[in-house]
This record gives structure tokens, sequence and C-alpha cells, in this order.
């Protein structure tokens, strides 16, 4: 079975922001797209940052992008909004999130994008019943929006199975859900549990952690690859899986990414 398998941004490129894991690289996002088809990567995932939101070329440029991307046969079909997860709207009413996700959503039809990804993790983490409330209210607000535009915002969670569940069930399936492989092994979630909710995933981000937290070459941490394609073939699994793999801060950028990207094919193609 054939996958569909892409690169978060920032993964064939040094890192320019050395003190964060993940950032919209803006030096060389362009050049990025170039090595993506050099190396036969038909996918990458965007990132969007709420500092110069307006300025990110997919925002500010969407056709400029989507010629790019159609000329080096690579696609954009989700997005992670890192905007959320950096300033969450549940916590300051003046912050712009809103604004910043409907004109995402206004954009998505110009390049093609399916899925926008919001992580409710870390500062955006659900860890308490008033904020669940709050995001699920804030959230319905969407649901027509999401329909008429052709989208769907999945959402990745830190939350135990049952939890997730329970969240997304709230909702109706202009949402859905993005799953998140590396964290999943390291919070030791039930993968029995998991698997109930899977007729939800529409994205999956690929990574690997050790016992101490830390991003690791594939097949070096925690996570049960075997198992994982396994459950993938049986469920007949079509959509995005991404590689959101650690950038190291030297110039082995494309030959860690490239080790994992082989891992992966290699992985799928022996189940």
């Amino acid at each position: 079975m054939k996958y569909k398998i892409g690169i978060m941004q920032g993964r064939l490129v040094r890192r320019e922001i050395k003190s964060r894991l993940q950032s919209f690289p803006w030096k060389n996002w362009r050049n990025e797209i170039v090595l993506a088809k050099k190396y036969k990567i038909n996918f990458i995932e965007w990132t969007l940052d709420y500092k110069d939101f307006y300025k990110n070329p997919l925002i500010k440029y969407p056709f400029l992008v989507k010629k790019i991307l159609n000329k080096n046969n690579i696609k954009t079909e989700s997005v992670t909004c890192d905007f959320f997860m950096q300033r969450p709207p549940f916590h300051k009413k003046k912050y712009k999130t809103t604004e910043f996700l409907l004109k995402l959503i206004s954009v998505s039809r110009v390049v093609g994008i399916k899925y926008i990804v919001i992580p409710l993790v870390d500062n955006s983490s659900l860890k308490n019943i008033k904020n669940k409330k709050k995001i699920i209210s804030y959230f319905k607000q969407f649901q027509k929006i999401n329909k008429s535009n052709k989208v769907k915002i999945i959402f990745e969670f830190d939350l135990k199975p049952k939890k997730v569940i329970q969240f997304i069930n709230k909702l109706d399936n202009s949402f859905g859900i993005n799953y998140d492989l590396g964290n999943s092994a390291f919070y030791r979630h039930n993968f029995e549990e998991e698997k109930k909710y899977f007729y939800r995933v529409f994205n999956i981000h690929l990574k690997d952690r050790n016992r101490a937290g830390q991003s690791v070459l594939f097949g070096k941490g925690l996570v049960k690859f075997h198992e994982f394609f396994k459950f993938l073939n049986k469920i007949k699994y079509k959509n995005l899986l991404i590689l959101q793999s650690f950038i190291p801060s030297n110039n082995n950028v494309v030959i860690n990414t490239m080790q994992n990207y082989k891992f992966i094919k290699k992985s799928y193609e022996n189940k």
C-alpha cells in the first residue's frame, strides 16, 4: 500500500531560529520546495506563526505560492497553525487568533489546503474542564465556514484517548484529529484505545521520541513503527503522513530527514 508521505516545513533546510524546534523558514522556503522535488517528496505541510502572520507568503501571496508548488509538483494539503498554540484565544480575547484563522480558511482554496491543524498542546493544552468547554464553543462557530470552504479543522491533543473521543464527538464531521505518533508513545497512551478514534484521523505527524522526551532518529526511540503501520494497512489509511522529525542545528538536516524518510518508506513497504 502506498501512503502520501510528506514533510513539515524546515525539514530540508537549516533551522533559522536555533532556540525553536519548529518555525517558518523565512529565508529558505522556496529553496526547500525545490529540494523536496529533488528528493522526490511530494507533500509539504506549511507552518504559520503568530509573529508576522500577514507577511507569510502563504497568506500574503497565495497565488505565487501555488504557482511555485505546482512548478515543482509539490502539494500543500495541510497547514499547522502554531499561532494558535502561541496565542490561544481562550487566554486573551485581544489576540488576533480568530482573525488569522478566518484568513487562512479564505486562502485555503487557492493553494489546495484540505486540513488546518490546530495544536491543543503546551500553551494551548486543554488541561481543565473550563478550557475544554470554551474551545468547543469557540470552534462551533466555524462549522458552516469549514463546509462552505471544503476544509477540515483537525486537532492535535495531549489528552488521553477517552478524553480525545469525548472532545471530538462534540463537534461535527467538518472537524477531525491530527495524530502525533511520537507524542503518543512518549505519553504512553494506550494504542488500543487510540484506535477507536482513527476514523476521525486525517493527518499524522511522524516523529520518534526517547524516554527523556527528546526527538530522535526514527527507530531509535519509543515508537513501535511495525505495529503502527500494520494497523494503518488494516484500516486502509489513505491520508497524509507528515515527517515532523527533529531538526539538528548543524548541516545534517537533509541527511537526517532523508534517513527518516527512507525508514518510513521501508516500514510500510515491508508490511
